[in-house]
């Protein structure tokens, strides 16, 4: 576990508390509390509507919210950042339908997420250097996909390309990874591998998962929170919260 930082306000790597965002009268998110420890993986669930896109894009600087704190690392506001501060800092997302490069390779599509300097002088006379190549044979190998790595990314299954764009993730160097639905339209077998991809990457990062499947996430193990009405209906183990019954009643029950 990493050790606090000097004149953090929490010890958490993100923490949201009393947030509220309203969009024409409607509250998307109402109240909402939420903290997720350095290098632990969440599953975060609800009906649609509930929320969890909302919770996201707040995260991530698209929707800023009306009310509330919302720390990354104990010491930064991310209600003051835009969406391209919060990236750098080590935020990355990655969204339900795969968004990759069909017309370049496996490879390339890593090497064009690598977190680098790309000033006019290294884009023009590019190489790519020792400890990236080795950065990126390393995510290929996280991902699964080494044995892929010239192939075009057009060529890839749905599931396949789920787990590159993960890989891109990676590339970016984040502190932290949002997966929205990561097993939709997958295969079982893709789904199974994708729980243990995700764990491996959990080794080292903090991941919040939203997804539907509970199959699949009773696979990932960890602690799930669940949202309804844009706030925290439920928290704990997948089996408590499977057997709360609001939460039978709003979500597991439809």
């Amino acid at each position: 576990m990493n050790a606090p930082v000097p004149g953090a306000l929490t010890s958490s790597l993100l923490y949201l508390d009393g947030v509220s965002v309203s969009f024409d009268g409607f509250k998307a998110i109402r109240g909402l509390s939420l903290t997720i420890a350095p290098g632990e993986m969440r599953a975060i669930i609800g009906p649609n509507g509930a929320g969890k896109t909302t919770m996201m894009d707040i995260i991530t600087g698209k929707t800023k919210p009306d009310l509330g704190t919302v720390m990354f690392a104990g010491t930064v506001d991310l209600t003051r950042l835009d969406e391209a501060a919060i990236a750098n800092l080590g935020i990355g997302r990655k969204f339900q339908k795969p968004t990759v490069f069909d017309f370049h390779s496996i490879e390339d599509n890593i090497l064009l997420a690598l977190k680098s300097k790309r000033t006019v002088g290294r884009t023009l006379f590019w190489k790519t250097e020792s400890a990236q190549q080795k950065r990126i044979d390393e995510i290929l190998g996280i991902v699964k996909l080494a044995d892929r790595r010239d192939r075009l990314a057009g060529s890839l299954s749905h599931g396949q390309k789920q787990w590159l764009e993960i890989g891109m993730l990676l590339a970016q160097d984040p502190k932290l990874l949002l997966v929205d639905e990561p097993a939709a339209g997958m295969t079982d077998g893709e789904t199974a591998q994708t729980a243990v991809l995700l764990k491996e990457i959990a080794q080292d990062h903090s991941v919040i998962v939203v997804e539907h499947d509970m199959g699949f996430i009773r696979e990932l193990g960890v602690k799930v929170t669940v949202l309804h009405e844009g706030s925290v209906l439920a928290e704990g183990p997948l089996d408590q919260v499977s057997a709360n019954e609001r939460v039978v009643e709003v979500y597991l029950g439809r």
